[in-house]
Parts: structure tokens; sequence; C-alpha cells
């Protein structure tokens, strides 16, 4: 009964930060934009939490893929 007596909140769309900044480019150098889409165990965030569209977040793995291999993130936090 307590179920039903609950409202659902309609969630808002989150816009993707890249297409709505044009001037932003991701790059795997630029490691404090890359930590913003990174948990804290060091999983990256998936495109529902973090609101980026498709191709951004295609790009943005790649980004924090290539900055784990050559040491600028870690791929685990402890």
């Amino acid at each position: 009964m307590m179920e039903n007596n609950k409202r659902k909140r309609k969630a808002r769309k989150k816009i993707c930060v890249f297409c709505a900044d044009k001037s932003k480019n991701i790059d795997y150098k630029d490691v404090h934009k890359l930590k913003k889409y990174i948990t804290e165990r060091g999983k990256i965030l998936p495109r529902r939490i973090s609101g980026n569209c498709a191709i951004h977040q295609r790009e943005l793995t790649q980004a924090i893929k290539r900055s784990r291999h050559i040491a600028l993130l870690p791929y685990t936090m402890d």
C-alpha cells in the first residue's frame, strides 16, 4: 500500500557538456577533466549518470583508457 502512495519523480534530461559547449574537447592529457567521469573506485561513469551523448561518451572512454595506459590515471583506486 505504501508503494502506491509514493509519487514518481520525472527525471530531468541531462545534457551533454561537450555538445553544449563546442569549445570543449576531450583530451587524454587533461587528467582533471577526465577525473570528473571516473568513480572513486576508478570505474568510468555510464552515460545515464554522466549525461553525455553516445559520441562523446565513446571519445571520453577512449581518452580515459589512453591516459590509463600511459599512467596518467590509475586503473584502480584503493
